[in-house]
């Protein structure tokens, strides 16, 4: 069973953020790896049990050497909470905390 996939404010913020960064350089590629993030992103619908997350009551999935999306099961839905850079530090997220 599909479950429903919801981004977060936040989760969609950083990825505007990192879109724009890369955009700096290079627009066309911008685009395209926000797709690729947006498609691994997808495939929780269908797969939600990723690896334990760093921070409690969640779950990590890589989605590219660089970033990982962190994100939560409740009930039939799928929360994308953020994505990270993998050089960041994890930071808090509301109702969580930091292990």
């Amino acid at each position: 069973m599909a479950r429903k996939l919801r981004w977060t404010r936040r989760a969609l913020r950083r990825l505007d953020e990192i879109a724009a960064y890369i955009a700096q350089d290079n627009p066309t590629r911008a685009t395209s790896f926000v797709r690729e993030l947006r498609e691994k992103v997808d495939l929780l619908a269908e797969h939600p049990l990723g690896k334990s997350g760093r921070i409690y009551g969640t779950r990590e999935l890589v989605l590219h050497r660089h970033y990982i999306a962190v994100y939560r099961v409740k009930g039939d839905e799928v929360q994308i909470l953020t994505l990270l850079h993998t050089a960041q530090r994890v930071p808090p997220l509301p109702g969580g905390s930091a292990s």
